[in-house]
């Protein structure tokens, strides 16, 4: 049976199974820490699906395949399964979990960082993919822009043998977490997301140099702003952490936006 989304070909619908017990294992436990009705998104053959269905909890399994679904569904009548697409399905459960189909993974991550209804999310992605949001080696414009609102943490490597059928790239687990406490009100995300856009591709050999441009705050004040938020002059957009980034928003950015951009 062909696929009629427009997300890809038949490779399993553009999926990777996972077979690995002891990183299924992973997974579940760390669901298992969290409170809530769950949502899987790409349940497959259900290898997820089995061992979420034991933590007792309110589960609803989402699956493009419709034959995959109809089997999992005989197979675990305590369970709801639907078909549905992960870039359609309502993300408004409090956890969501699920083996992120690879050439997906950066449209489902936008989708869920702009859903208001979940508060956790395990996910199986691609390992650079979730080394670079966990922010392993550098920040990344993306997970900068959301960082305030989430945290995400890199917890394994996923062997690409792990998989089937095998991947090119190996897989990470990556959490996200919706900050109870959001460093920037939810009020300025939009403001304070072209600010960090703004600084990521402005021109300059260090955040100094970037933010003249960006902000045309005088050097005396900018370099005082930087020393408060502890940012070295010559410091890069990628080796900021999060309340860095909230703390130059907070003296720096909400003026440039509100100066510079008729939305402000």
């Amino acid at each position: 049976m062909r696929s009629h989304t427009p997300h890809g070909g038949r490779h399993e619908l553009g999926q990777n199974f996972l077979h690995h017990r002891p990183t299924i294992e992973r997974i579940v436990a760390l669901v298992g820490a969290t409170d809530g009705p769950i949502l899987e998104i790409g349940s497959g053959d259900g290898a997820l699906t089995r061992p979420l269905a034991g933590l007792g909890r309110d589960l609803l399994a989402v699956d493009l395949d419709r034959r995959r679904v109809e089997r999992l569904r005989a197979r675990l009548p305590g369970v709801t399964v639907r078909q549905g697409d992960a870039l359609d399905v309502p993300l408004d459960r409090p956890v969501v979990v699920g083996n992120v189909p690879f050439h997906l993974t950066t449209p489902i991550l936008r989708r869920l960082l702009r859903s208001p209804g979940w508060q956790h999310a395990v996910l199986v992605t691609q390992w650079e993919v979730a080394r670079k949001r966990s922010g392993v080696g550098g920040s990344t414009m993306m997970t900068a822009q959301s960082a305030p609102w989430f945290a995400f943490d890199l917890h394994h490597r996923v062997p690409a043998s792990h998989f089937t059928p095998m991947p090119s790239v190996d897989g990470g687990i990556l959490t996200v977490e919706r900050r109870e406490h959001p460093l920037v009100p939810t009020t300025e995300r939009a403001r304070y997301e072209r600010f960090v856009r703004a600084v990521f591709t402005g021109r300059g050999r260090g955040l100094e140099q970037i933010l003249v441009r960006v902000t045309g705050t005088p050097v005396r004040g900018l370099r005082r702003a930087l020393a408060e938020a502890r940012v070295g002059r010559a410091a890069l957009p990628r080796d900021l952490a999060p309340a860095q980034w909230a703390a130059l928003w907070c003296r720096l950015g909400a003026a440039a936006v509100n100066e510079r951009s008729p939305e402000g």
